[in-house]
């Protein structure tokens, strides 16, 4: 046997080769990251790190990816999860409030599709990445949707996360300059990893969730196993025939599987464009996160709002983060998520579809292939 054979075949036996070894490095590296961004306080810590551990497993030569029944079941949780903080209330705020609720989300999905579509003209960024990435709120579900429609799952995760990353950091420091003494004192107890489960509800849930996901992507539904299933859980929920049931833990295994899916699509090239690309997508994020500050001005002077409800309600993204920090300070915690869930639903309808237009209408650079 050739020296060059034997070096192949001694790689080829080496315990890293083993998806066991690689599934076990992942999985202890993911908890350690997690573990540190949250005591952090980091938004979306969950599933950065997993995503972060993934990406070092992945350029560390793995072979390992996530099965594809598991993450369109995953996109099934996680449009139940997002039907269950759609308030009963949502209908009532929505007519009370629909003009300013109106001129915002109009105003920041023009805004942030502006902003995208400059991205993709000037080829910077590959496909349609800049849309998706630029897209104001609901990061889980457009990164998850984004690899089906043309663009750089990867990319756009790291543009979700940076921007809002950038997003509740400045909503802590206005909320801590505008009402210092409710920030101190207010905030969300939360009730752990392991409150008591309504075993009944969840199986249901579960049920439910999985099995449109994959009924919608086995009748070939564009962007179904997310889509379908949001609207499937928002009309249940409504007519009172489910109570949708996630405990904690359930989330973040499903929030992991979401990193893990994006960061094992990583390889050495990809990080390094990723790195070179920082600059800009900060870039894009600050200019993203003035907009809607500026929408939330006009708000302020036209509807009468006070400034910082205004400047949540149109923050652009971390609509779970926005919602803990509103319920530290003394603001229309109503109008805010009013504002902040009817934006995320919309976002995710007309996303697909406007992508696709954009792509068509300027093209862009293509994907970014591993």
């Amino acid at each position: 046997m050739s020296p060059e054979l034997a070096l192949f075949a001694l790689r080829r036996m080496a315990p890293w080769q083993k998806h066991g070894t690689q599934w076990l490095a992942l999985v202890a590296l993911s908890v350690a990251l997690i573990a540190i961004l949250e005591a952090l306080k980091l938004p979306g810590g969950i599933m950065i790190g997993a995503m972060l551990a993934a990406i070092v497993v992945a350029t560390a030569d793995s072979r390992i990816r996530m099965p594809t029944r598991l993450v369109i079941a995953v996109q099934g949780v996680v449009g139940f999860m997002i039907a269950s903080t759609i308030p009963p209330t949502i209908l009532s705020d929505l007519a009370r409030d629909w003009p300013l609720l109106l001129f915002g989300l109009v105003g920041v999905v023009l805004g942030t599709t502006a902003i995208g579509l400059a991205l993709m003209r000037s080829g910077l960024l590959p496909g349609a990445t800049g849309v998706w990435g630029m897209a104001p709120g609901a990061s889980t579900p457009m990164i998850l949707m984004a690899d089906e429609n043309g663009a750089d799952a990867r990319l756009v995760a790291i543009m979700h996360k940076v921007r809002t990353t950038i997003v509740v950091a400045l909503a802590a420091i206005v909320a801590s300059l505008c009402a210092p003494s409710a920030v101190a004192v207010g905030g969300v107890v939360k009730a752990g990893w392991f409150p008591p489960v309504a075993w009944g509800w969840l199986l249901v849930t579960l049920s439910l969730a999985i099995g449109i996901a994959l009924f919608a992507h086995w009748l070939r539904v564009f962007t179904g196993p997310m889509l379908v299933t949001l609207g499937s859980a928002i009309a249940l929920q409504g007519l009172g025939w489910i109570k949708i049931e996630l405990p904690p833990w359930l989330l973040a295994v499903s929030y992991a599987i979401v990193g893990w899916t994006v960061g094992l699509g990583f390889t050495r090239s990809i990080v390094g464009y990723a790195l070179r690309s920082l600059p800009l997508i900060v870039a894009s994020s600050v200019a993203v996160i003035a907009l809607c500050a500026a929408l939330g001005a006009v708000m302020v002077v036209v509807g009468g709002i006070d400034p910082m409800t205004a400047y949540l309600a149109t923050s652009p993204g971390g609509a779970d983060s926005i919602a803990i920090i509103a319920a530290s300070t003394t603001v229309n915690m109503r109008f805010v998520m009013a504002m902040q869930i009817t934006r995320l639903v919309v976002v995710m309808l007309i996303a697909p579809t406007l992508s696709r237009w954009i792509v068509r209408l300027v093209g862009g650079a293509p994907r970014l292939e591993a």
